[in-house]
């Protein structure tokens, strides 16, 4: 597949976030958790991949599966504020 830079930043945006699961990235970019792995390993620095990595190993935030169901926002309340 091929993205556009903004795809790919929004791709890993999406990665980094608690609250969103590897299945949100599969439902709009058409990439399963293992492709986004892949992704992310190339286009972090090594050590910005290993804490990725350790950050959403087990995060259950991260898997609808997993997820309690009572989180239903994809975002922290605090994320997305408007700045003036």
């Amino acid at each position: 597949m091929v993205f556009s830079v903004d795809e790919l930043s929004r791709i890993i945006e999406m990665a980094w976030e608690d609250r969103t699961p590897f299945e949100a990235i599969e439902g709009l970019f058409g990439l399963p958790e293992p492709q986004v792995i892949l992704l992310m390993r190339r286009s972090l620095k090594p050590k910005s991949f290993k804490v990725w990595r350790e950050r959403v190993s087990g995060r259950t935030t991260k898997h609808l599966k997993l997820r309690d169901p009572n989180v239903i926002r994809a975002y922290s309340s605090s994320q997305y504020k408007l700045r003036h």
